[in-house]
């Protein structure tokens, strides 16, 4: 008996140890997509010229790139431009329903844009009415998804993955997607959602995921 009672309480021990690990990632909540997603990785990108152009080989589930985790579904969203009229301008209501200190956004365009330019827009929804747009600039915040040996990196961004497929292959090329980091001005206001939208530049913007972060 008091073997099996040590034995008890060895394991209950473990039980509470086990609990008292820290979660991985703590901190962090991802914001689900999927609902407003309107493009599969793994389907052709925007028009036929070029075959398996596609964002196949971008890992999905539970990511962590350049320290920031995030969660890959299998679909994205793609938003228009003057190249790309078959996709929405605007996407409203990305649910997020919390408080957080900064906002982390995975993202790029499809083709080319003038340095500098507008090419789409972040909208924060507060639970009291009020609002914050975050800016979408080409250059600073994200180039094409498409990119060279040559190609400039961005300013206000950083690159977060950089991978393959045959398109940009037969181009000589490679692909990859941005990381954004946002400070929320008002973190102790909830957040009720996101509207993301499009300037219907040359540049057709697109989001792979979002992470909010809790304030510290």
């Amino acid at each position: 008996m008091r073997r099996l009672l040590a034995l008890a309480g060895t394991c209950f021990g473990l039980v509470s140890l086990a609990w008292a690990v820290p979660a991985p990632n703590q901190g962090f909540i991802y914001i689900n997509l999927q609902s407003k997603a309107n493009h599969k990785l793994k389907d052709q990108f925007h028009d036929n010229a070029f075959t398996n152009n596609n964002l196949g080989s971008l890992p999905q589930g539970l990511q962590k790139f350049e320290g920031v985790p995030f969660k890959i579904g299998e679909k994205f969203v793609q938003l228009s431009g003057e190249r790309l009229k078959t996709r929405p301008q605007k996407i409203e209501g990305i649910k997020v329903d919390k408080k957080f200190g900064q906002l982390h956004i995975l993202h790029a365009a499809g083709w080319f844009a003038e340095e500098d330019a507008l090419v789409g827009e972040y909208t924060i929804h507060y639970e009291d009415k009020t609002k914050e747009t975050i800016p979408i600039v080409y250059g600073k915040d994200v180039r094409d998804w498409w990119y060279y040996k040559d190609s400039p990196g961005v300013s206000r961004s950083q690159v977060a993955w950089e991978g393959d497929n045959e398109g940009a292959k037969s181009a000589q090329g490679r692909i990859r997607l941005y990381l954004s980091t946002w400070k929320n001005p008002k973190p102790d206001k909830k957040v009720l959602s996101i509207d993301y939208s499009s300037k219907n530049t040359n540049a057709a913007p697109f989001c792979v995921a979002m992470t909010i972060e809790e304030k510290k």
